[in-house]
């Protein structure tokens, strides 16, 4: 199961979140999109999904503030406690022995961040 982790901020829009996902791999054989539980319901999100054709996971925080990623940033870790929200959301969405096939890309304007991974499922 290859799913997608997105990190964003509430200023992002569906061209950044593209823009991510096409950096960090494309959406190329994806089975969904996760990303931190408050989150899951922001309408970019939601257009991006249907755009891709996969479902959305929402992970909660405590779930990911309990994943390391190999991507650190102080801000994320002091926020949410994992370094990489897109990194930490794919890994848990993507299931058992989960695996970073793409670590963290970050859109031009900022607001955007994807990872990709691929695991056993749920």
């Amino acid at each position: 199961m290859k799913v997608a982790g997105l990190g964003f901020k509430k200023e992002a829009t569906l061209a950044s979140l593209r823009e991510a996902l096409v950096a960090a791999g494309g959406p190329g054989g994806l089975a969904a999109v996760a990303t931190i539980s408050d989150k899951a319901d922001a309408e970019v999100l939601k257009q991006l999904a249907h755009e891709c054709g996969v479902p959305i996971k929402a992970v909660p925080a405590d779930v990911l503030a309990s994943i390391e990623t190999p991507t650190q940033s102080k801000r994320i870790a002091e926020t949410f406690g994992t370094g990489s929200v897109a990194e930490a959301a794919a890994l848990a969405a993507a299931g058992v022995r989960a695996r970073l096939i793409a670590t963290r890309a970050i859109s031009q304007d900022r607001t955007a961040t994807a990872a990709i991974a691929e695991g056993d499922g749920p």
